[in-house]
């Protein structure tokens, strides 16, 4: 796990994306990170609907999120805004 990178316990649930959107920190700088709600239901194998859900199945596979997250930061792979997204 890379010590440099912090994930604040905030997530939200944004509905006209179909994402929960949540922040990471790197050396000073807000990062906004968002994870599809078809990679949720991959990665926790629940079908989910609605934003509770989303939420309740985002906390249950929030440390592999944080992994995947990380990685991509470490790699720099952010979108135009510069944003990291999980799809």
């Amino acid at each position: 796990m890379n010590q440099s990178i912090l994930f604040a316990d905030i997530q939200t649930w944004d509905q006209h994306k179909s994402v929960v959107t949540f922040p990471a920190q790197q050396a000073g700088a807000l990062i906004e990170c968002s994870i599809s709600l078809e990679m949720i239901e991959r990665l926790s194998g629940i079908s989910v609907d609605g934003e509770r859900q989303a939420l309740q199945a985002f906390s249950s596979i929030r440390f592999d999120v944080e992994e995947l997250t990380e990685e991509l930061i470490d790699n720099e792979e952010f979108n135009e805004k510069g944003e990291i997204e999980l799809k």
